[in-house]
């Protein structure tokens, strides 16, 4: 008989930033997020500046916790998600957190836009609701129980 031996359970919850400006897909994300297993922090930045403060501890933000994973929408208001996921990329701090594009656009011009700024997946949002939730429950599935994240 073989002996495994089980993975140690995390010592901590998984922190994830929702970079998200629709109040309705910040619930449903939270809702999808609580059902799973796997315990998580979820911490919302309702814009692009607001989600770089926040990534680099700046003002109201000197105390919160560096994410395990960053959820970005592209369609941001005052820095798009294109603009926010660049930085991230090119900040030696910030580069090693996975980022999660998870938008409407199914614009190829978008997808290669991302990949080139190395994204690290790219997810459509889709319209139905049930789906949504599905998508969300996916990603949290692949990202905070099968990958091994980066120690921060």
């Amino acid at each position: 008989m073989e002996n495994v031996t089980m993975p140690e359970p995390r010592a901590r919850p998984i922190r994830i930033l929702l970079v998200e400006d629709n109040p309705g897909d910040v619930q449903l994300t939270r809702e999808a997020l609580r059902e799973n297993k796997v315990a998580n922090e979820l911490f919302v930045a309702r814009d692009g500046e607001e989600a770089l403060r926040f990534l680099r501890h700046e003002g109201t933000f000197q105390k919160e916790p560096r994410p395990d994973l960053i959820l970005l929408d592209l369609n941001l208001p005052r820095k798009d998600g294109r603009e926010v996921l660049a930085e991230i990329k090119d900040d030696p701090n910030l580069r090693r957190i996975p980022v999660v594009i998870l938008t409407t656009s199914k614009a190829e011009i978008d997808i290669l836009r991302a990949y080139d700024l190395h994204v690290n997946c790219y997810v459509t949002k889709p319209l139905n609701l049930d789906r949504f939730l599905e998508v969300v429950r996916s990603i949290e599935s692949f990202w905070l129980s099968i990958v091994e994240l980066p120690p921060a």
